[in-house]
């Protein structure tokens, strides 16, 4: 019987990568992966062609816990090695967090199929990242509030639905200031 250990993957909103190649941190999820799967893997996370430009490609040495790559591309490396990991328990915590906007929708994007078919826990304050989840906690001071879809919580009109209107509201007024900006 397989261990609970080895049915989970997760990403973390600190990711920890080891002193070693990029290709050598990918396998560590999946050690028989081919290259082409772990192309396929980083494309779907967004990182494949920051990888192709770097001199060493694949072979490139990240340093101790990834010093040498920023918040964004350590997470979506971490992303890359739980999509070729695929497991049955699935483990999101903040794992768009150092991720700016169009670099999170592109990984949303990814991870959808990847959230098909398994338990998902996706722990979140981007509200972007939770909207289609079949089941919402809300919890405020460590307690459950509310719990429901996206829809049944806007629809009551209470905490999920502030903070997704606080959200949104304040995201969609920094793009319009972004476009009229000279």
């Amino acid at each position: 019987q397989e261990s609970l250990a080895l049915q989970m993957g997760m990403v973390t909103q600190e990711t920890y990568l080891f002193h070693d190649t990029i290709r050598a941190n990918l396998l560590y999820a999946s050690p028989d992966a081919t290259q082409d799967e772990l192309e396929a893997a980083c494309r779907a996370a967004n990182i494949h062609d920051f990888i192709a430009n770097l001199p060493d490609g694949y072979d490139t040495v990240v340093g101790e816990r990834g010093y040498r790559l920023s918040g964004g591309e350590k997470q979506r490396l971490a992303i890359a090695r739980v999509i070729l990991k695929d497991p049955g328990i699935l483990i999101l915590d903040e794992a768009t967090s150092h991720l700016d906007s169009s670099s999170e929708a592109l990984i949303q994007a990814a991870l959808e199929p990847l959230l098909e078919g398994r338990t998902s826990l996706v722990i979140a304050h981007r509200l972007s990242t939770i909207l289609a989840a079949d089941k919402i906690l809300v919890l405020d001071g460590g307690r459950l509030v509310e719990e429901g879809t996206h829809a049944e919580l806007m629809a009551r009109d209470g905490l999920y639905a502030h903070l997704y209107q606080t959200q949104f509201g304040t995201e969609a007024e920094m793009q319009r200031t972004e476009r009229q900006a000279p």
